[in-house]
């Protein structure tokens, strides 16, 4: 039977299969849950330095079998209450990484060290939200704004830091290397797309922010081509996301150079029952392949052969 273990930033997870920041994550029981269904990791809900209400409804439109839109606004209890949610999942066995957003590097680094306090064994830096103003992707196409954030966190905390990217910018390497020189210790790859849908008849956007966050299947292949071009440019672990539903979307992550995978859409489409069907599946993909571990898999596709 394939070994499922893998390792990122020098943490070992018991499966490649991560539930991501945003899904299923506001509280502790939540978290629990998708630990117990099978996940390899859990990241919490990206928080901030105080309660945010997010945007008012409508915040999700969702498009049968290739996707999800939202703009959801960074809805979180803040960093003073939250962390009862992560002992929660803590003290269920949980390994949880923590994630964190802010408006500079200051902020960044003070929520960093918070968090970090809670016990969680690694910080997600979410440089990557595409719809929140003054944070998010704004800072996170600055390449000078994501090392100082970067840098800034570092030198705050002692657990392994990782940037997660936006993929709405011209060159998503570029800011994976300045993440790297900046000490971050892994990359994850991709947040949302930019998008937007208006409804025809009321002349107006659907959602009540107007442009938001696309997901799911339909951005696979822009996540499969960052975390491609990211392993070509940067040494550090990489852990990818966007569109995975099945266990061959994550054999070919794997293959771009991924270590893990997160896993988003499907959970809130699914449930977290997605992780134990995920994991039953790459078990018996990566056995009739003759695949004996995941780290065999890791980049495997740089230098091959294109398919017939």
């Amino acid at each position: 039977m394939a070994d499922l273990r893998t390792t990122v930033a020098g943490i070992s997870f018991r499966n490649p299969l991560w539930l991501a920041s945003g899904i299923w994550g506001e509280s502790g029981n939540s978290l629990k849950g998708a630990w117990d269904a099978g996940a390899g990791g859990v990241v919490t809900k990206s928080i901030g330095s105080e309660p945010r209400m997010g945007y008012p409804n409508p915040t999700i439109e969702t498009y049968d079998n290739w996707g999800m839109l939202n703009a959801m606004g960074l809805p979180n209890p803040g960093i003073d209450e939250y962390p009862q949610e992560i002992g929660v999942a803590r003290d269920a066995g949980a390994t949880v990484i923590g994630s964190v957003f802010g408006a500079d590097a200051d902020e960044f680094a003070r929520l960093g060290e918070r968090m970090a306090a809670t016990g969680v064994v690694a910080l997600e830096l979410n440089l990557s939200c595409p719809h929140a103003k003054g944070l998010g992707s704004e800072i996170g196409q600055d390449p000078d704004q994501v090392r100082e954030v970067v840098s800034a966190v570092k030198r705050a905390v002692r657990v392994p830091v990782i940037a997660k990217l936006t993929p709405n910018h011209y060159d998503v390497p570029l800011l994976a290397e300045a993440a790297e020189k900046a000490g971050a210790d892994a990359i994850s790859a991709i947040n949302t797309v930019r998008a937007m849908a208006i409804d025809a008849r009321l002349r107006r956007p659907v959602l009540a922010h107007g442009s938001g966050g696309l997901s799911g299947p339909a951005i696979k292949p822009v996540g499969l081509a960052c975390v491609w071009q990211i392993f070509e440019r940067v040494k550090i672990p990489i852990v990818g996301m966007g569109g995975i539903e099945t266990a061959d979307d994550v054999i070919e992550y794997l293959l771009a150079g991924a270590r893990a995978v997160q896993v988003g859409t499907a959970v809130a489409f699914e449930g977290v029952g997605v992780f134990r069907r995920l994991g039953e599946e790459l078990t018996r993909r990566l056995d009739a392949l003759h695949v004996v571990q995941v780290a065999d898999l890791v980049g495997a596709a740089h230098g091959a052969p294109a398919a017939p």
